[in-house]
């Protein structure tokens, strides 16, 4: 075989390789339509999973901008119209639990990498075939600064929608100006919402192209050759910009032209969705341009940073991947082993209780700090007098205690009240409250006070009749309390019974 001839076979082999990569990023796709048969949830024979799952991409692709992305709960709500329009006889709530399913299957929740895989084979050098693995992601889960955890797509998912895998961004933009220029002309607008919305994933994906290269510089900037490529990147993109910018203005202008002379009410409904369109390219070059700007100032700050960062750090244990998955497929007396041993160094070392004896002898033998200058004399506060809170005054009380003073016959609490309305509202209420406490009194509490004698009340079983308060008509009586002497002396001092 001649050496074009080889050279041919290797070209054919690296297309037919691109091929089966491009292929390989649709098989999540159809894995949702082979799959929704067995959803016991509902009947999900009636939706075409895998155009939802297209319309998904779609939707995460125009929500991304280049530090953030979509929002989940955001993503589903713009699903929704679009399968109720595939089932409209089914229940709002089984529309939102297919969004839900397809969004988490491109995600890919439930693996410990959330990606996909899928073997292709590649004939070598040597004419052997070999399979090999591609991996990737449709939809990425990350996390923003202030927490919430937001979705982007993929490289490979926004090749999917585009249509085209390992393709040039630049040349491919290009052809997707022009084409939509050209479009715009002729008044195919159809057509031209199509290729404006294929130019705008481009835009994305250059976008994307950046971003990975200033990702990996955070990381280490030995990973990104700053001396060539980068220096060339930026000042590529900058000529896309330029050129982009020139040639989206013009775009828009046709557009606005097409849309204000157009009569058909359908032609001037997409020509004004060309307008959002074009006006949001406008937008993201806007972005785009900032970012390749303060590209070179993010390289000096992390240049910087890393080389007096000190030696790099080992890498923290994936405790999922490299201890919880391994030690659950072993056996318990095989996984108690490396288990213990996780523990033992993810624990530290134990603080001892007490210090060392060298450590407290030089601690005790230390001289004391010399002390800073006093700051003066402090002034003396100025007080203000606490504002009394009590509700009821002194002369209350004493109203109270004469007639809650009972040596000789106990009283109704009907009569104590309506005697204690006579004087004041106040006192009737004093005369209840202590009339409730003296059901159940502290003795106690009374002699560590001083008291001479206590008030009981005892509850007959008879109603209280009251304007005011409800519950028994308690019997109220006061009774000498005894500090231990004889009970007939302090009854002949006082005249009273013990």
């Amino acid at each position: 075989m001649r050496d074009d001839e080889l050279n041919g076979a290797g070209l054919a082999d690296e297309a037919l390789a691109r091929r089966l990569k491009a292929l390989a990023c649709t098989a999540p796709l159809h894995d949702l339509d082979a799959r929704k048969s067995k959803l016991d949830w509902a009947d999900a024979t009636v939706y075409q999973m895998a155009e939802i799952a297209l319309h998904t991409i779609d939707q995460v692709t125009i929500a991304m901008d280049f530090d953030t992305g979509a929002d989940h709960q955001q993503v589903v709500n713009r699903l929704k119209p679009f399968i109720a329009a595939q089932a409209p006889g089914r229940h709002p709530d089984e529309h939102e639990r297919v969004a839900r399913w397809v969004l988490d299957n491109l995600i890919n929740v439930g693996t410990a990498d959330r990606g996909f895989r899928r073997v292709y084979g590649s004939v070598d050098a040597s004419g052997a075939y070999q399979r090999r693995a591609f991996d990737f992601k449709l939809l990425i889960e990350l996390a923003a600064p202030d927490g919430e955890v937001y979705l982007r797509a993929s490289d490979e998912a926004i090749n999917v929608l585009v249509g085209a895998l390992d393709t040039d961004v630049e040349s491919a933009q290009i052809a997707a100006e022009v084409k939509l220029e050209n479009l715009i002309v002729r008044g195919r607008l159809a057509d031209a919402k199509l290729a404006a919305e294929q130019a705008r994933y481009r835009t994305v994906q250059y976008g994307e192209t950046l971003r990975a290269k200033l990702d990996a510089t955070r990381r280490d900037v030995r990973a990104v050759d700053w001396d060539e490529e980068m220096p060339a990147l930026l000042d590529s993109a900058l000529s896309h910009i330029e050129a982009r910018f020139r040639a989206e203005n013009a775009i828009l202008r046709n557009i606005t032209t097409a849309r204000d002379e157009a009569e058909d009410p359908d032609r001037k409904r997409r020509a004004a969705e060309l307008v959002d369109i074009v006006a949001d390219c406008i937008s993201r070059h806007t972005q785009l341009q900032s970012r390749v700007q303060a590209a070179g100032a993010t390289f000096r700050a992390e240049q910087d940073r890393q080389q007096f960062s000190g030696p790099p750090r080992r890498a923290t244990v994936d405790l999922f991947g490299q201890l919880l998955v391994p030690s659950l497929e072993l056996p318990i007396a095989d996984a108690v082993r490396p288990v213990e041993a996780f523990f033992h160094g993810a624990t530290g070392l134990a603080v001892p209780t007490v210090p060392a004896l060298p450590a407290l002898v030089s601690l005790l033998l230390r001289p004391a700090p010399e002390r800073d200058k006093l700051v003066g004399e402090i002034p003396e506060p100025e007080l203000m007098p606490a504002e009394s809170l009590d509700r009821f005054s002194d002369e209350h009380w004493r109203r109270a205690d004469e007639l809650l003073h009972l040596p000789d016959v106990p009283r109704r609490l009907s009569g104590l009240l309506a005697e204690a309305r006579e004087i004041a509202p106040d006192v009737a209420q004093l005369v209840a409250l202590r009339a409730v406490h003296s059901y159940s009194p502290e003795v106690g509490a009374a002699i560590r006070q001083g008291d001479e004698r206590a008030l009981l009340a005892v509850d007959d079983g008879t109603v209280l009749q009251d304007e005011q308060f409800g519950g028994a008509d308690l019997l109220l009586t006061s009774a000498l309390i005894d500090r231990g002497g004889d009970p007939s002396t302090r009854a002949d001092e006082e005249g009273e019974p013990a």
